[in-house]
């Protein structure tokens, strides 16, 4: 019996937000075509999303999105089976299944997940649940396997979804919370935490790409100014994105009576916090602003936002921002494979924007800075998360005291 063909199911946060189903029939129709429970089940998911997208941060919408889609289409889909009828026993056979999903959910490029054709949003056809991206010249699906991060990001995820509808009286239990502690597929990890960082030379190479292209093409000028603010500033993508509850504004570069200029960010756990703008990052802030027309520092009153869309008005989304970087890392991987090989370019399609934030806070350490100071730069809400993430202490003493065995 052939596999079912899956149907995205959650548009953008904005949207999903505002959703028209006049606009989305198709949607619409696939969900009130199947078992009264369908509808139901989106309709919590959708209340879900929408709390994380608004208590959290756009990006973990996205993330968690990705994660509840997967596991609702299974359950709609594959098992048929109200996901409040699910035990701990069909939460490992849908660990298995995001373990080993069919090839026919499988796509081999990022594509969004519906169009806009003949007046209505419809599912884009080449969009599937699961991406594996290889550079194979012909990729073989049957080599798709899930990291152990995105296991654990499964895991968060649906656990979560469950606790949510525990709260809201939907569920009695959490069979996901059960099941994690049997799941054959996680490893217990005890190893010496890596950070996902670019080392000094590899940083070099890519914040001069993205200034050549800056130079040939000031469309560019977005780009080389955001890949500088978030690996100066140790910034997550979505602290430079507009939301609903917070705007970027050019008047969040602030300075002090002493002359030192600060950048108010509102982060994580939605905490406010300021930090310090070196004075090396400063020429990127005026090179920019002389791009955009403006003068070379903000005033008090400026509301211009940070980083601001080419067509329409506002700032643009962590999606859009995410674009902005994946271009530059797309030019240093082509140029750098044309000049030292594939091996050595590897790096470039290997990170994220992520790793600019692990970049910038691992370079600061390694200069020397006080770790209190990186830390509250960081927003983290102690000193050994950022020890724990970066630094490490006890396994720097252990590789040590390791180098002086005898053979």
């Amino acid at each position: 019996m052939a596999t079912p063909a899956p149907y995205p199911l959650f548009p953008t946060l904005a949207e999903l937000k505002d959703l028209n189903w006049n606009d989305y029939t198709e949607l619409n129709s696939f969900l009130t075509n199947g078992p009264y429970w369908w509808l139901e089940h989106w309709q919590w998911a959708k209340e879900y999303l929408i709390y994380i997208g608004r208590n959290k941060s756009e990006h973990t919408y996205v993330r968690f999105r990705s994660d509840i889609e997967k596991f609702l289409l299974w359950s709609l889909l594959i098992i048929e089976k109200p996901i409040t009828q699910l035990k701990k026993s069909d939460i490992l056979d849908y660990t298995e299944f995001f373990f080993k999903p069919p090839q026919t959910w499988i796509g081999l490029k990022n594509v969004d997940k519906f169009l806009l054709l003949n007046g209505y949003v419809q599912k884009n056809k080449d969009w599937k649940p699961f991406r594996y991206i290889s550079e194979a010249e012909i990729p073989d699906k049957k080599k798709y396997r899930p990291s152990q991060q995105s296991l654990q990001s499964m895991f968060t995820a649906i656990i979560g979804f469950y606790n949510y509808l525990m709260d809201e009286e939907y569920a009695l239990g959490n069979p996901a919370s059960i099941a994690k502690k049997d799941c054959k597929r996680l490893i217990k990890d005890a190893q010496v935490k890596e950070t996902k960082r670019l080392d000094q030379e590899q940083w070099q190479f890519l914040l001069q790409m993205a200034e050549s292209m800056a130079e040939q093409d000031p469309i560019y000028e977005r780009n080389l100014f955001l890949l500088a603010a978030m690996k100066t500033l140790f910034l997550r993508i979505s602290e430079l994105s507009e939301r609903e509850d917070w705007s970027p504004a050019m008047n969040h570069f602030w300075q002090d009576d002493e002359k030192n200029w600060w950048l108010k960010i509102y982060g994580k756990g939605r905490k406010l916090r300021d930090i310090t703008v070196p004075d090396s990052f400063l020429p990127y802030l005026i090179r920019y602003r002389h791009y955009r027309g403006l003068s070379d520092i903000p005033s008090r009153n400026e509301r211009e936002p940070i980083v601001e869309k080419l067509r329409g008005t506002g700032g643009m989304t962590a999606r859009q921002l995410s674009r902005l970087v994946e271009a530059v890392l797309k030019q240093a991987y082509d140029k750098m494979k044309e000049t030292k090989g594939p091996r050595e370019a590897q790096i470039f399609q290997d990170v994220s924007s992520h790793w600019l934030r692990h970049t910038g806070a691992s370079m600061e350490i390694e200069r020397g800075r006080a770790l209190k100071d990186v830390s509250e730069d960081l927003g983290h809400a102690s000193m050994a998360t950022t020890d724990t993430i970066y630094v490490q202490t006890v396994a720097k003493k252990r590789a040590e005291s390791g180098k002086k065995r005898d053979v």
